[in-house]
Formats: C-alpha cells, structure tokens, sequence
C-alpha cells in the first residue's frame, strides 16, 4: 500500500485485528465497524492534532457502544494518485466508511466513483471540494468550516490592532501596511482566507497597503524562508503578517527571530487555526492572535458521522447541513481568551 499509516485499535482488544487492516475477517465476540481515512499530508500540524481528536473520541465511542471500531490512517504524502490507491485499498479491504482529506479538492472522480461503485460512503473533511461534486452521489458527505469565516475573523483581529494601538502603525501614515503569507497557488481556503481578511480590514475603516505576498504551502519551514526573504526586501517597513495558518504564522516569527530585529519592532503577527503552537505564541505575546478552527468538534462530528453511516444508524443526531454537510464555527483567540481554548486544545 503507498503512503505511511498508523492503526488506531479499540479498547475492546482488537488489536491483532487493527494490525491486519480495515478487512480483517477474523471472527470477533463484538460487532467492528471499520473506517479509513486519508490525509493528504500527516506532517500537517492542524490534520495531526484532528486525528488524535478523532481516535479518542472513537475510543470513548466504542467504549459506550460495545462496538469495537477499527481505524487505519494513511498518509497520501500530498499525492492524488497515491490518495485514489489507497482509497481503493482501503474499499477492498472492507471498510464502512472511507474519510478523505482531498490532495487536490477539484479531483475528487476516481475516489468517488470507486465508493459509488462498490457502496461505500465518503466523509471529504477539511479541504471542500467543488459543491456539484459533493451532489453525484447521495452517500458523499463533507465535514469542515466555511474559510471565508476565517478570513472575516483574521481581518477583524488585524483591524481591531490597527485601529486601537497606535504603536502598530509604525510610519504613522494611517496606512497598514502589511504581507500575506498564502497555502497553495488555486486553493480554495488559500484564496477566500486571504480576500476576505483584507476586504474586512478595509470594511472595518482600515486603509492597506500591500507590499508582498508568498506561496509557503502552509509549511512553517517555507514560511520562514519567504519571510526572511520580505524582511531583506521591505525591513521595518511591514506592519503586519497576515498568515493562512498557524505554521505560516509560527514560520513568520522564526524569521522575526533569526532576523536581529528587536521584538518591540516586529510587526503583528496574525493566523488561523489555534494549533498547540499557535496558542503558545498567543499566549507568549508572539502572535497577536489566531482564529481557532474547531478541531475537536470536526473530529468529533466525523466519527459520529462515520459510526451512523458504518452502523445504518439514526443521523437525526448528526447537525447535518442539506443532508450533506456539517460546519463547525470558528472562534477569535486573543490573550484575552487563551486559556478557554488552550485548555479545549489539550488532550483529555
């Protein structure tokens, strides 16, 4: 099978069975349901932190349920081929239930004609795909938050700093001043979190300037690089860092770091998602803020879906969107709320 991969084994001691794989036939005193999931990169910080959500919140349910629940995790290493390989794989092998976190969201066909065609239902989560795509089948699903929320809740973090600390606008022209730092080139989260963040900042009375931008593919090592890089080129010049996530954001701070600038110097420094690291830059007066994107309650939301769908269960219970999505909001983290979401950030 291509990619790495991880098993998750119930408590109900299953774990020669997890160790096989989804399609074990081995005879079991429980019911097992099975769920497959790739991502499109494990090293991804947010997608990391979701799954470890996601096994404890399986163990608990099988816990409750006295249905042993096995889970196979594999990684696609930001491969569509390797993604669709293993999705079929992970079909053949038996699972219920098969959880896509898409490498490329306008390339969903090979994944779900091969679910279509052998009847088992796709959860997509955290990277939508196209709305007609989610429409060709009736047993597809998508699990996630609406980006463009995000973007407002950055915006309004960055205009609020703007507007209320004067030391910000460090040229005094009234004029912010400011670089983005970006996911993917044509990624759909990439493109409306960076528009709707600055169309907010001006809708809240702040007048921008935009002196540069990078592709960093949400990876905090790029994201240092392209920053180092905006620092040669503008200085003392930038007055804020608008990043599409966390990494970025923690990768913009390594460079401030490594850069000789004094700290009282640097620019704000704003993000999305409310990782573990994110939070701790909150909270150490590195970042001003972050906008926290419910990991837990994705997580959580997925297995109840995946369990209703493995099991021919009720969904009544499940906040289900046109029968097809369930959106969890985001929230606006300031040092003045940290330590309500640090505490939800930590496992139990």
């Amino acid at each position: 099978m291509n990619g790495r991969y991880l098993v998750f084994a119930g408590v109900l001691g299953i774990v020669t069975v997890a160790a096989a794989g989804c399609g074990s036939s081995q005879e079991k005193a429980v019911k097992n349901i099975k769920i497959g999931i790739t991502l499109y990169d494990q090293y991804d910080t947010f997608l990391s932190e979701m799954m470890e959500g996601f096994t404890a919140y399986a163990a608990e349910k099988e816990e409750s349920s006295k249905i042993a629940i096995n889970v196979e995790i594999l990684d696609a290493s930001k491969s569509q081929l390797t993604q669709n390989e293993q999705v079929k794989s992970l079909i053949e092998k038996g699972c219920d239930v098969v959880c896509v976190n898409l490498v490329d969201r306008t390339e969903p066909t090979t994944i779900t004609d091969l679910a279509e065609k052998n009847d088992v239902p796709v959860i997509f989560f955290n990277r939508e795909l196209v709305a007609e795509d989610l429409e060709r089948w009736s047993e597809l699903y998508y699990v996630g938050a609406d980006a463009s929320e995000s973007g407002r809740l950055e915006g309004e973090l960055a205009a609020d700093a703007f507007k209320n600390d004067s030391t910000m606008d460090k040229n005094g022209d009234g004029i912010c001043q400011y670089v983005v730092l970006e996911g993917e080139a044509g990624h759909q989260d990439s493109i409306v979190r960076t528009e709707y963040s600055v169309n907010t900042m001006v809708e809240q009375g702040v007048e921008t300037e935009k002196l540069g931008y990078a592709m960093a593919n949400w990876n905090r090592a790029q994201a240092q690089t392209k920053t180092a890089a905006m620092l040669t080129q503008f200085g003392g010049e930038i007055e804020l860092i608008m990043a599409n996530n966390d990494d970025m954001a923690l990768g913009a701070i390594d460079a401030l770091k490594a850069s000789g600038m004094s700290k009282e110097n640097w620019p704000v420094v704003v993000g999305i998602d409310g990782t573990s690291g994110g939070l701790d830059a909150v909270r150490n007066g590195e970042m001003l803020g972050t906008v926290y994107n419910d990991k837990e309650g994705q997580a959580k939301e997925m297995l109840n879906l995946a369990f209703a769908l493995a099991t021919n269960g009720d969904k009544d219970d499940i906040p289900l969107i046109d029968g097809k999505y369930v959106r969890t909001p985001y929230h606006k983290v300031t040092l003045d709320n940290i330590e309500e979401y640090a505490e939800k950030n930590s496992p139990e």
